[in-house]
């Protein structure tokens, strides 16, 4: 049986627990109340935005409207006029005059064009008779609004123009003689482009179809001259005959139907269309469907909001009775003193941790400045050991072919290879600073050529080939001409260990100018890149090749001297195996300078 500290203990639990459930259950409530409300929101914004999508409507079929009545009455009144009359009955004087007043008509009243066109078509007179792109001497008789016109009817059309390419929309009248009989078709362009423009800055969606959900005019600029619901060949077929849309493919809109609207390219909007009238055409206004439940939400938090400061003001209220009751109780103080001196022993224990901290990290630091130095050690050593490779060859070739030694040559290229070793000794401050040498415009045959001379003896002792392919490149680069060929060396170094084992390795290297940059591409046929990234690649000390074999920081400066002199490298695997690196050089906008014995030294 329990003793009476068990008692104790249940009763101390039981109002513990009882709390725990009722603010559990308030908890709950207040979920079921937001998520209420979060529906009612939803709901009460869409209407709301239903009913504004709607006046939006009306009011861009107002301004539509407007644009295109705006001139209606224009191709009728000048229709009677006199000049035009008179050109349209075969004066020819009068269709001189005619040209220079309708340009002025058209300048003043802000039209792409007025023209005048015969029966057959042909147009005699326009406005724009003195530009590049005339009207004058073209025949529009294919168009449904000349054919109205010539008929005696009223003639309108929206299309692409056959002879500017730009759309417009076309507006026509009959032109009758002295007798009443029809003598000619008047007919003017208006650009709605403007319109569109000032839609488009409300930085709202609006777009007109026509008859055949073919998209006239749009606020996105991707969405003209597409269809939103399907085109049948016949039709097809009508609209290229009438050249309305030119050669624009008609490909349809990603455009769904939907209850309340449809969803465009992956995004679902409110819709409210309105009926234009002119043309048979249809309005549609788009509104984010996303709007909706933002607001909905911004509504919900604002209500959340406002139960949570009702909810906090009740806790501080109960916070402050029971802040009242701990003042009395002297036992309460003194927990709070205890409180304190454990908050008190906690800073003094961060501290001493920020101070260990502080110390693991100079520990950092110097490890660090260890492992700049070895990586600048090894650089070093890796840098110097291709020169010196290539003066043992050299030397090699010169005792194997004693008798017909060229010593002037040999003493060149040896000089030159001495000339590169202290060039690679100065490169030491590019590990602890940015290089500082002077820069000049290297003609890019010359990086090529030094590059060569420093591996083909080499090559050559190995039974290795270099196949040089694309025509000279007279373009100079803008660096220090030593650091360059040393990326190609490496690449080239590169090529030769992938190809290690094989009969008669060879090394295709395309050099090429396009535009303002030079590259130049070495390709091998080894064991290509193993599906490892350029980035694995350039890190130092990573290496493809068994230990001892190679140090990993050849692509590695490559890159960093490539990066010196505004260039980049790429890497892809080849086809028919192997792999290919390019090298990318902007081209020196100042022409090189005539080369000095030591910059024009071979190795």
């Amino acid at each position: 049986m329990g003793g009476p500290s068990d008692s104790a203990t249940s009763a101390v639990q039981d109002p513990t627990r009882r709390r725990r459930w009722r603010f559990a259950g308030l908890g709950a409530v207040a979920l079921l109340l937001l998520a209420v409300f979060f529906w009612g929101a939803y709901l009460y914004v869409l209407r709301a935005e239903t009913q504004r999508a709607e006046s939006r409507a009306s009011l861009y079929r107002s301004t539509l409207l407007g644009s295109l009545d705006r001139f209606q009455h224009l191709p009728f009144i000048l229709a009677r006029d006199p000049f035009v009359i008179a050109a349209a009955t075969g004066a020819e004087r009068s269709r001189t005059i005619l040209n220079e007043r309708l340009a002025a008509f058209s300048d003043q009243s802000d039209l792409d064009a007025i023209y005048l066109m015969s029966l057959s078509g042909l147009t005699i007179a326009a406005s724009n008779h003195a530009e590049p792109l005339t009207f004058l001497g073209q025949n529009y008789g294919f168009r449904p609004y000349f054919k109205e016109a010539a008929a005696g009817g009223h003639g309108e059309f929206f299309a692409i123009g056959a002879t500017t390419s730009q759309p417009g929309y076309f507006v026509a009248d009959p032109v009758r003689g002295p007798t009443g009989d029809i003598q000619g078709v008047i007919a003017l362009k208006l650009d709605l482009s403007s319109l569109t423009d000032t839609w488009a800055a409300g930085g709202e969606t609006v777009l007109v179809t026509n008859r055949d959900g073919i998209v006239v005019l749009a606020t996105e600029p991707d969405w003209p001259y597409r269809s939103i619901t399907p085109l049948d060949p016949a039709r097809r077929a009508d609209i290229a005959a009438e050249r309305q849309f030119g050669q624009e493919p008609l490909a349809p809109l990603d455009w769904t139907p939907g209850r309340t609207g449809p969803t465009v390219e992956g995004r679902r909007y409110l819709q409210a269309s309105v009926p234009v009238g002119r043309l048979d055409w249809q309005l549609h206004f788009l509104t984010d469907r996303a709007r909706v439940w933002q607001q909905a939400a911004s509504l919900t938090i604002a209500a959340a909001v406002v139960m949570a400061l009702l909810l906090a003001l009740g806790l501080f209220l109960r916070s402050e009775r029971i802040a009242a009751a701990l003042r009395v109780s002297d036992r309460d103080r003194q927990d709070l003193s205890r409180v304190n001196m454990r908050l008190r022993q906690e800073v003094e224990d961060r501290r001493r941790a920020e101070a260990a901290l502080a110390r693991t990290r100079a520990d950092l630091d110097r490890a660090s400045k260890l492992a700049a130095l070895g990586q600048v050690s090894a650089s070093v050593t890796h840098e110097l050991g291709q020169p010196i490779a290539a003066l043992k060859t050299q030397i090699a070739a010169a005792e194997m072919a004693r008798d017909r030694l060229d010593t002037p040559r040999l003493l060149d290229r040896l000089s030159g290879i001495a000339t590169r070793m202290e060039a690679i000794t100065r490169q030491l401050r590019f590990f602890a600073a940015p290089d500082t040498d002077p820069m000049r415009a290297v003609p890019f045959e010359d990086v090529i050529a030094g590059a060569r001379d420093l591996v083909e003896a080499d090559f050559a002792t190995q039974g290795v080939t270099i196949r040089r392919s694309g025509a000279p490149v007279q373009a100079a680069v803008r660096g220090s001409r030593f650091r360059l060929e040393q990326v190609l060396v490496n690449l080239l170094r590169n090529a030769r260990d992938a190809m290690g084992g094989q009969d008669n390795p060879q090394i295709d290297l395309e050099v090429a100018q396009d535009g303002r940059t030079v590259l130049a591409r070495v390709a091998d046929r080894g064991h290509g890149l193993q599906d490892q990234p350029l980035d694995r690649l350039q890190e130092p000390f990573h290496s493809t090749r068994a230990s001892g074999e190679g140090m990993g920081l050849g692509l590695a400066i490559s890159t960093a001297i490539l990066k010196e002199h505004g260039g980049h490298l790429a890497a892809a695997e080849r086809p028919d195996g192997g792999a290919v690196f390019t090298v990318t050089l902007p081209v020196a906008d100042d022409p090189a300078p005539q080369r000095d014995k030591q910059e024009g030294a071979t190795a």
